[in-house]
Parts: C-alpha cells; structure tokens; sequence
C-alpha cells in the first residue's frame, strides 16, 4: 500500500509542470555555478576554422541572449500548449542536459573565443555576486552580468543545445516542427556570428543533446506533438491542459 503510495506521488511529480519547471530552473542555477567556478581557472584559446571565417557582429552578441529567449520560450509554450505531456518531458530532459553541460564545462576548460581571459582568479565574493545576478531572470536580461562573467561556459554550447531539444521534441509536428527547426538554425547563427562558441562546442551540443534524448525517450514512444490536432476539439489530447 505504501509502495502504491510513493508510486503514485512520483507520478504526479514527474508529470507536474511546475515541478518540471523547478527542476529546470535549478538544474540552470546549478550549471551557472560550476561554470563561474570555471570562470576563474586560467585556460587556453583555441583556432577555430569556422570563427576565423564568419566576422563577429557586436551587436549580435550584445544581445544574444534576448535572441535566443525571442526564438526558444515562444516555441516552447506552444508546445506546452500543444501537448502538456510532452512539455513536461521536454523540461526534465532538459534539466539533465543542462547538469550534464555544467560539468562539461570545466571538465573541457576552454578559453574565451573573442578577446582576453579577463576573468581568470575572479575572487569567491565577486563569482557569488555574478551567480545571483545571472540566475535573477530579470537582472539576466536587463544587465550585463551574462557577457561580463560567462566568457568560458563553451563546451557544449547551451544555445545550440536548447533549441535542438525543443526541435527534436516539435519536429512531427507539421507546424512547430519547421518553426522549431528555423528557431534552431537561427540561434546556431547568432551563436557563431556573436562568437560564442568553438565550432566543436555547436557539433558536440547536437551529438550530446541526441544521445540524451533518445536514452530518456526510448521508452516513451514518439516523442513529439504529432497526433496533436491544428485546432482544438472534442476529446483533443492537443487541447490546452
């Protein structure tokens, strides 16, 4: 009776989108840790083929971040829309992917793509003050605390990373499949002409983020929104939950 219990107070944890949300959300908390941990280690710059080809666009990188946020949460609440299921695997899975880049991270201690090491033996008091503000979704957005203190969270790229698992969980939809797939291609761009990754850090995100995928999905079937309706109906499983 009591395994019954447990059994089914996981279920309804593992299928609540909040609780989905919050581990996503720690799981991002916990990943900007280790990787203004990192921030501080000296490290070495690598030649990149690909950088050494495509211009950096200042402004491009100036604003990345909103970029990628005006390309990844629209899709993403469509697709909490579309099929809640699916949305709250798409965040679990999520929050896995992003532990497993936060101790990519220093595990790889790659050095800044565009310009010096500023911030090699950052001292503990100034990599807390960075860690609140960065993981603050307000103060992520209004102020510079991303570009001043993450120079060196590159292996793998988080960009490439998000917006491909999102895409691999739309792409059978024939509606949010092409847009997620755009959204992709588009944060891919930014990403090198904003130089913030090494191209292995875009290749190793794709290799990284498919085996994660598909090691959490192979039992759940199709993982995507494709029996969801284009509009809502009568006993729609793609009707808002």
């Amino acid at each position: 009776m009591k395994g019954a219990r447990w059994e089914s107070i996981r279920a309804r944890i593992a299928g609540s989108v909040i609780a989905a949300l919050l581990w996503r959300y720690a799981c991002h908390a916990v990943m900007v840790a280790l990787a203004l941990w990192n921030e501080a280690r000296p490290a070495p710059a690598l030649h990149d083929l690909v950088l050494d080809i495509v211009p950096h666009v200042q402004w491009i990188a100036a604003h990345n971040y909103q970029l990628w946020l005006a390309a990844y949460a629209p899709l993403a609440i469509a697709l909490w829309r579309r099929d809640r299921d699916i949305f709250v695997r798409f965040l679990w899975v999520g929050g896995v992917l992003s532990l497993l880049r936060g101790l990519c991270i220093p595990l790889t201690g790659l050095g800044p793509t565009w310009g010096p090491d500023l911030n090699a033996g950052l001292p503990v008091s100034t990599l807390f003050a960075a860690w609140l503000a960065i993981v603050n979704p307000v103060s992520a957005l209004l102020t510079d605390a991303p570009h001043a203190y993450l120079t060196k969270d590159l292996f793998f790229s988080g960009h490439a990373s998000s917006t491909f698992l999102l895409w691999l969980y739309c792409r059978k939809d024939r509606v949010l499949g092409p847009l997620a797939l755009a959204a992709h291609a588009l944060v891919v761009a930014i990403v090198f002409l904003a130089h913030l990754h090494y191209t292995i850090d875009v290749v190793g995100a794709w290799a990284i983020t498919y085996c994660i995928y598909m090691l959490f999905e192979a039992g759940h079937g199709p993982s995507h929104a494709s029996h969801a309706p284009q509009g809502p109906g009568p006993g729609s499983s793609g009707s808002p939950k």
